[in-house]
């Protein structure tokens, strides 16, 4: 064999080109596919997917990895070469009949869940849930053997390498144990903002959103912006698709979701143009991608600074408005509530939302839990967690969409990412003294300039904690997440687990 790495990178270009596909197949299905497209969808998806599944598990890939093993010394391309294997091992992990099956079964639930989530009708989802999760808990079964994990250790795996639920132990037991107090806290001391008055009309919150994306540094000959009924960012690096929600009583929901959705833009868009189409190029796993979003929304977007130089964008897109204050702008944006809906959280109860995911879905897929008691389990995690009881499904067990499509061992990322947000922000600041003023003036190009080198252009050379440390100087912890809250909120925790 002369040329094994040439052979492998081969393969792995076509992987990228398939899962690109997908990527746009998948955006098409959120956002443009009429409801009578789903059957063919599915099967397109799920051929696809096996397509893709059938390079990896190809017998004569182990031989091609062992051989270029040998030969490739640099840490980039050893990099790749473990990247690759890693991939391999989750593939051959999992019985392709089971690739496909999950695939169809996840298309027809999401095509469900839209349904019955207008309804508000968990019955109706029901089935449909239940087939996902007897087929992730296999899935689950089979790559915890293979990998010799447990099964909902090896799901994580496959959304953030190198994250296991002990470390989600670890960091949400503190967060847990003071959220709840922080939250009552400043709930007493703040005061009402006043509320933008609407309406507020699609054309020109689309228009604000676009100008916004611009500044930050997100590049429309490589991207767009549209609708659905879940905000997402999809697409490829070079061809990124970011979907957002508009409530014309509300330019706040709508705004935000695309900023948060513009840092998973911003990541895709540098992670390493010369190794886009191999494994190592990627990005460093879901918790890393969540970081971004969150370090540009809650870290960045809501920061004073920031409201400063929004409100008057916000007074050109809307016209004058007392609620445009930057100092009301600050009480609005960073106002905390106890609500039914993750995706409108505060960063004080975001967690709370994510924590009860994580302890629904590990108890689906240990078992310990069935679909048909999620809605009571919900309401009773609500209760627990932050105090409210959902009025009905739509606002409760049926908001998302992650399960109906088998992401189950995503949830905690989100929550990681904060975490992850608020330690890199530290970092970020304390390396430009003078970001402060650059967000008041509406300029970003020094901050994502730093984000570039330290965690977007490293795409998946360095494993999950070594990227923690070199970009931040530190292991991961709640220390910072608490110092932000202590600086913005007022509130402090004594707590040596953070």
């Amino acid at each position: 064999m002369n040329d094994p790495l040439g052979v492998l990178e081969a393969r792995f270009r076509r992987l990228h080109a398939i899962e690109g596909a997908l990527a746009v197949l998948t955006w098409d299905q959120a956002v443009w596919m009429p409801p009578g497209g789903g059957a063919a969808r599915g099967q397109q998806i799920a051929t696809l997917r096996r397509l893709a599944h059938d390079i990896l598990t190809a017998p004569e890939l182990e031989e091609l990895l062992e051989a270029a093993a040998a030969i490739v010394e640099d840490p980039l391309g050893r990099a790749n070469l473990r990247e690759m294997r890693r991939l391999r091992v989750l593939a051959m992990a999992v019985d392709p009949a089971l690739v496909e099956a999950a695939a169809e079964a996840t298309t027809r639930a999401e095509l469900v869940w839209r349904e019955a989530r207008e309804r508000s009708d968990f019955a109706m989802l029901r089935p449909h849930l239940e087939q996902v999760v007897a087929l992730e808990r296999e899935r689950a079964r089979q790559l915890g053997a293979a990998l010799g994990l447990a099964p909902y250790d090896a799901l994580l795996g496959t959304y953030q390498p190198g994250l296991a639920d002990a470390d989600l132990t670890r960091l949400f037991a503190p967060l847990a144990r003071h959220l709840p107090d922080l939250v009552d806290t400043v709930l007493a001391r703040q005061k009402a903002p006043l509320r933008p008055q609407g309406p507020f009309p699609k054309a020109a919150q689309r228009a604000l959103a676009e100008r916004l994306m611009r500044r930050l540094g997100f590049d429309f000959a490589h991207g767009r912006l549209d609708e659905s009924t879940h905000p997402f960012c999809g697409g490829t690096p070079t061809d990124i698709r970011i979907t957002t929600r508009y409530d014309e009583t509300d330019a706040m929901t709508g705004l935000m979701a695309v900023l948060h959705e513009t840092g998973h833009a911003l990541y895709e868009a540098g992670l390493p143009r010369d190794r886009l189409d191999q494994p190592v190029g990627a990005a460093r796993g879901m918790a890393v991608h969540e970081s971004q979003s969150l370090l540009i929304e809650m870290q960045l977007c809501r920061s004073r600074p920031f409201l400063g130089f929004l409100a008057g964008e916000l007074e050109r897109a809307f016209g004058g408005d007392p609620a445009f204050d930057p100092d009301n702008l600050v009480r609005l944006y960073n106002r905390v509530e106890r609500g039914f809906i993750r995706v409108d959280a505060d960063e004080l109860t975001y967690p709370l939302h994510v924590i009860l995911r994580w302890r629904l879905e590990r108890a689906l897929i240990e078992a310990e839990l069935e679909p048909a008691e999620l809605p009571e389990a919900w309401n009773a995690g609500m209760r627990e967690l932050l105090g409210v009881m959902p009025p009905d499904d739509r606002r409760g067990v049926l908001q998302d969409i992650h399960w109906p499509v088998g992401l189950f061992g995503y949830f905690p990322c989100y929550t990681v990412g904060a975490l992850l947000a608020a330690q890199l922000f530290r970092a970020l600041r304390s390396a430009l003294p003078e970001l402060p003023e650059s967000i008041a003036a509406g300029r970003f190009g020094e901050l994502l300039a730093w984000l570039r080198q330290r965690v977007h252009g490293r795409g998946s050379q360095p494993e999950f904690a070594e990227l923690v440390v070199e970009a931040t100087g530190a292991p991961l912890s709640c220390a910072a997440f608490f110092a932000h809250l202590a600086e913005r909120y007022g509130v402090s925790v004594e707590t040596a687990e953070a």
